[in-house]
């Protein structure tokens, strides 16, 4: 059973990471798009904002690839975990852990959620365990 709640937990990350990937960089599901994304990132101080923009689309995209079908699953761990250090540090690490204020909650739920599934393994139902 526990292969299916990490392949339940590696798809459920990866698949939204994927999605938010597209909002930033395509502007898929009401996303701002690579525009919206890089005006974003140039008011709260990140730059140079378009370059930062698709660093960070490309980490979330290819990251989530990775990490849902548990493919070098640790790499995409690793590349998830960037930009969320990112965004604690930039954006929401000043408004304290809570969520409703814009704190940094979601963040760290992922980010040990990822490191947790990197230290323990992609497990059986996964690209990982087919090239065993």
């Amino acid at each position: 059973m526990s292969d299916v709640g990490l392949f339940m937990i590696r798809a459920v990350i990866g698949l939204l990471m994927i999605g938010h990937a597209g909002k930033m960089l395509f502007g898929l599901f009401g996303g701002g798009g690579m525009r919206g994304t890089a005006d974003f990132f140039e008011s709260i101080g990140i730059r140079p904002s378009v370059f930062m923009a698709i660093s960070a689309g490309l980490l979330e995209l290819i990251g989530g690839l990775l990490f849902a079908t548990g493919l070098w699953t640790q790499v995409g761990a690793a590349l998830l975990i960037i930009p969320m250090l990112v965004a604690i540090a930039k954006f929401h690490g000043a408004n304290g852990i809570w969520g409703e204020k814009n704190g940094y909650e979601y963040n760290l739920v992922l980010i040990a959620t990822l490191l947790g599934v990197a230290f323990t393994g992609s497990g059986e139902i996964s690209i990982d365990a087919l090239l065993k």
